[in-house]
């Protein structure tokens, strides 16, 4: 059996971790030639998105009524890589709810799939990408959607 302490980990965002999105947010605008775009601040953040509990009560429980959802990937406690910070935060997956009416099922839209550049290339994309699908299972839905930038070969 896998050693909790060393595996990373991807749960729903909290309160705690808007700071977090944020910088990723950011990082990701300026990887897409496009910083002068962003308008987003902690604030409208903690507006629009949902969040769980910042202590986790072993169930899913979201708060805030938000528009989108964000699930963080987290190295674990112990890091397998040199250099590594312990549980620090290394990428995002943030999505929302979108209905087929031709289908009659509800969907999800990635919006946002982010992975800091030191981290890329160990397969966090692809687990992230995995719970989202999962979601859609979980959810009965029909599709998950996604648009990536033709020049990003990499993340495509």
């Amino acid at each position: 059996m896998a050693d909790p302490a060393k595996q990373v980990s991807i749960a729903y965002a909290s309160t705690d971790d808007v700071p977090h999105i944020l910088a990723m947010i950011k990082e990701l605008a300026a990887y897409e030639h496009a910083s002068d775009s962003v308008e987003a601040t902690e604030t409208s953040l903690l507006h629009t998105l949902t969040f769980s509990p910042s202590s986790p009560s072993g169930h899913t429980h979201h708060t805030n009524p938000g528009y989108a959802k964000t699930l963080i990937l987290r190295l674990p406690r112990t890091p397998q890589h040199p250099g590594d910070e312990p549980e620090a935060v290394v990428g995002m997956a943030m999505f929302f709810n979108n209905y087929s009416t031709w289908r009659s099922k509800p969907g999800v839209y990635l919006e946002d799939l982010y992975v800091r550049e030191q981290y890329r290339g160990r397969g966090y994309g692809r687990m992230l990408i995995r719970v989202v699908a999962q979601e859609v299972l979980r959810i009965g839905g029909g599709r998950l959607e996604w648009s990536c930038l033709t020049w990003n070969e990499s993340s495509l």
